[in-house]
């Protein structure tokens, strides 16, 4: 196969990409989620965060109030990022390897979200 002939992290990844602050209501995310049919948002606080459906369901299956919990207090931090000129084998590969579902894009900044449905989507 020919690697000009293989799919890219920029063909397939969600966009335009879904942000909350870091002080907002767990409750909003939860309902931004269910609103705009997604299941993670990047959390802008300026450094690799995230909030995922798993951060949701942890915390109210913890107990934690959604309206007095913020999304600081159950973002995932440090997560890996992917570019967008990367295959989409490679990002398969990485999600396997931590564990995860979602990946945001970078390309100097956040510009997309690349999720495993994204990937079961594309082969379909």
């Amino acid at each position: 196969m020919d690697l000009d002939d293989r799919t890219r992290v920029e063909d397939v990844m969600s966009t335009p990409l879904e942000t909350i602050g870091a002080d907002a209501p767990l409750r909003d995310a939860a309902r931004r989620m269910r609103d705009e049919n997604i299941s993670a948002l990047v959390v802008t606080t300026g450094g690799g965060c995230i909030l995922t459906q798993s951060d949701v369901v942890g915390a109210v299956a913890d107990g934690r109030d959604p309206e007095a919990t913020t999304v600081r207090d159950v973002m995932t931090e440090d997560v890996e990022t992917v570019t967008p000129d990367l295959m989409l084998e490679e990002v398969a590969a990485m999600m396997t390897m931590y564990g995860v579902k979602h990946l945001p894009v970078v390309d100097g900044d956040y510009v997309g979200m690349m999720s495993s449905t994204d990937i079961a989507e594309h082969l379909s």
